[in-house]
């Protein structure tokens, strides 16, 4: 018998309402999993979870100061021990120092790392001894792009074949290219590396040129809710409301809603200033026939291709007359929506079967 047990970081929230990029990223590819069944996830207890049926909700340590994330991989290692004539397949996401401990418990345990970010600015990866130290001890790591990729193997000979590729799929909800609005939308964490203020200056500059526009901003400072916004979160939403009726605020939103958001939506905004592991609301979009006007950083530009407005070096100037271009011009704003719906192929099929199929290889080599 195989089971694959799945270690959430504690801050991601598993819920309906409430969920982020990993545990969307990892609910999109359950979905499609063959393994489906055979799946535990443990993670923060929440009120609504996902897929309840593979959910395991833990609460916070006894000891407010014992890691949190190490508690969960206790309860699951013990839950594991328990468990006779199984093959165990550990998946951690973003957490590489959990490994140390889950190899030293679980001897007979096949781990892989999922680095969801740069693994040279996360605890247990940021040296070239540790990340060889994971290539000793695990059967794969997988990295949401090229670009987190390249970081990992930074300085790094041994194992390469070790170190996999497996884009974050996401899943399309509509059949056919749905009828857009005149409405353009920003989605994310409202964070200075995301580059929201670019976007609410730019929308500032644009509001009245376009009447006929609604603009959104959509997101919040902490994920998974509008309870803590810092301080630079409540200074951008105040600007931005401040522009005007049409530029409509939204806090933290359901990813279900994000999509009848990006459904309706012509245009997209995702001016990063950091260098983004892989681009989710990108894929997003393009799964929507959204077009995209974006920055050359980090793993944006292996998702979105040639398939949108990819900037060099991203400032309010150059943000600017790039969306005037494209509100200027109905045939070009149809073109990039079009390039955008039918170049879209990050599927949480395509993603759910490549990662069934290392599953398997695991499955195949421990049977020796």
């Amino acid at each position: 018998m195989m089971k694959i047990n799945i270690i959430l970081p504690y801050k991601e929230k598993f819920d309906k309402f409430k969920s982020s990029a990993v545990s969307n990223t990892i609910i999109n590819n359950l979905k499609q999993s063959k393994f489906k069944k055979q799946v535990s996830i443990y993670g923060q207890y929440v009120e609504n979870p996902m897929s309840p049926e593979n959910f395991v909700g833990i609460k916070p340590p006894l000891l407010p100061f014992f890691s949190k994330n190490m508690h969960v991989a206790k309860i699951m290692c013990s839950k594991i021990l328990k468990e006779k004539n199984t093959i165990n397949i550990i998946e951690i996401h973003n957490r590489p120092y959990l490994i140390d401990y889950i190899y030293k418990k679980i001897r007979s345990g096949h781990i892989s790392i999922f680095f969801h970010n740069n693994p040279l600015e996360m605890n247990g990866s940021k040296s070239i001894e540790e990340r060889k130290k994971i290539l000793d001890k695990v059967s794969f790591v997988f990295c949401v792009s090229k670009f987190v990729k390249s970081k990992f193997l930074k300085g790094i000979s041994c194992h390469k074949n070790k170190v996999i590729v497996l884009y974050n799929g996401v899943e399309r909800n509509i059949k056919y290219f749905p009828k857009k609005y005149k409405e353009i939308i920003f989605v994310g964490r409202l964070v200075h590396e995301k580059g929201v203020q670019l976007y609410v200056k730019t929308i500032k500059k644009l509001y009245n040129k376009f009447p006929e526009y609604k603009f959104f901003l959509i997101g919040s400072s902490h994920l998974g809710g509008d309870e803590r916004q810092s301080n630079f979160a409540k200074k951008i939403i105040k600007e931005y409301k401040d522009i005007g009726e049409r530029a409509v605020y939204y806090g933290f939103t359901s990813n279900s809603k994000v999509q009848k958001f990006m459904k309706r939506a012509s245009l997209i905004v995702v001016p990063s200033i950091w260098d983004e592991p892989f681009g989710l609301v990108v894929a997003e979009a393009m799964s929507n026939g959204i077009a995209v006007i974006t920055s050359n950083v980090g793993g944006i530009p292996e998702v979105i291709g040639k398939n949108g407005v990819v900037i060099n070096n991203i400032n309010e100037t150059k943000l600017f007359k790039n969306i005037l271009g494209v509100l200027s011009d109905t045939s070009q704003m149809q073109k990039l929506q079009k390039l955008s719906w039918k170049n879209f192929s990050h599927s949480n099929i395509k993603s759910s079967n490549t990662l069934d199929m290392y599953r398997n290889k695991i499955v195949i080599s421990s049977s020796y």
